[in-house]
């Protein structure tokens, strides 16, 4: 299987030369690069590649000057630096290149937005165009090869993730796994200061793939890695801004019975939570099954939807009495619920209580039969 085209690309490309830079974040090998090279193969004698991860780079962009820019660019027409976040002060450099050289389109990669959007936030208001490039979704994989053969895939898809590596070259995921949970997973959390016990970090990390599904306790989580919760939160914070795990939080609007500021945490990449729990048994053989459909739905709702201009906020619901909503959407204008089952058979019906609460709320229930139609 060759390249995969990515669903922003087409947008990007038209921003191309519009004054402004473009920024693309997303975690290691989920294939920032690549989109970057076929977005600008027309331009390959103009464009000058920088990668950030080389220290002779960072070198040379710590404090450039204007005139030390337009000397390095010389007569390229676009600049894309990989990996941004390595290079100190990277946002005053990719402003002042955005300002003293509006004809020149800069690019710029990243795969930790703690680093890289800390730093050109303020830099570059008003001057980028921000995208954010997850795993391969269940949307672009059906463009690519089909819906039928993409549904044919759902159990490698739980099992396996969908980096693109791990798609394009099958019959070698539990390998390329284990190199991607070992090698590119902690790479950038275990350059910060503020990361000083990576140990702590793996035991935390196994504890929320076990956890996928249920909700997350600090107290719970504290007592189990050995650590204080104020550590903790401080932890799970820099693997979401790493890309490694996202929370969902708990919808409320101030009813005395519902869990206020519970939260979910999920996977970015399922293959990679097998991966660190070295568990590949067949979907068949599970018993995490149901924590894995969440997972995956959620995941796959979420990459749908990250590059919207005003995406809808992501929730779950539960009440004191423990009856739960597996996942909520809310926008401007409405309030959708949904129920996910695995097994195709099985009647999903929300909780009295929230449809009490929410007679507005749009309501469905998810299973292997129809999710296509929730992900595309």
């Amino acid at each position: 299987m060759g390249y995969i085209e990515r669903a922003v690309t087409g947008d990007i490309r038209r921003r191309l030369f519009s004054g402004k830079a473009i920024i693309v974040f997303g975690p290691r090998q989920s294939g920032k690069t690549t989109m970057i090279k076929q977005l600008v193969a027309p331009y390959s004698e103009d464009t000058l590649w920088l990668n950030g991860d080389n220290p002779d780079v960072r070198e040379l962009l710590d404090n450039i000057t204007s005139t030390g820019l337009r000397s390095s660019i010389g007569r390229k027409k676009i600049v894309v630096i990989d990996e941004a976040q390595r290079i100190a002060h990277i946002g005053l450099t990719m402003k002042l290149l955005t300002d003293e050289l509006p004809e020149i389109q800069l690019i710029a990669t990243g795969s930790s937005a703690f680093e890289l959007a800390d730093k050109t936030a303020e830099p570059l208001t008003g001057r980028k165009f921000e995208y954010r490039l997850l795993p391969l979704s269940f949307s672009e994989l059906c463009s690519n090869a089909g819906l039928l053969e993409e549904r044919r895939m759902l159990h490698q898809r739980l099992i396996y993730g969908a980096y693109p590596e791990i798609v394009t070259r099958p019959g070698d995921e539990q390998t390329l796994l284990s190199m991607l949970a070992g090698s590119y997973l902690y790479k950038d959390l275990l350059t910060l200061e503020s990361v000083k016990k990576p140990v702590l970090l793996d035991k935390l990390v196994r504890a929320l793939a076990l956890q996928i599904g249920s909700e997350v306790s600090t107290n719970e989580l504290s007592k189990l890695v050995g650590a204080d919760n104020k550590t903790v939160d401080k932890y799970i914070d820099l693997l979401e801004k790493a890309y490694v795990v996202f929370s969902l939080p708990a919808f409320s609007r101030n009813a005395r019975a519902e869990i206020r500021k519970g939260r979910k945490i999920f996977f970015y990449d399922l293959g990679i939570r097998n991966a660190i729990l070295g568990n590949f048994v067949p979907v068949e053989s599970r018993t995490d099954i149901g924590a894995l459909w969440e997972n995956y739905l959620i995941l796959e709702r979420l990459k749908l939807q990250c590059n919207m201009p005003f995406p809808p906020r992501h929730f779950f619901w539960r009440n004191i009495d423990q009856c739960e909503v597996d996942y909520l959407e809310e926008s401007a204008v409405e309030l959708s619920a949904w129920e996910f089952k695995w097994n195709p058979a099985a009647k999903g019906k929300l909780p009295a209580a929230f449809m009490i609460a929410y007679p507005e709320a749009k309501t469905g229930l998810i299973t292997p039969k129809n999710y296509d139609e929730f992900l595309i």
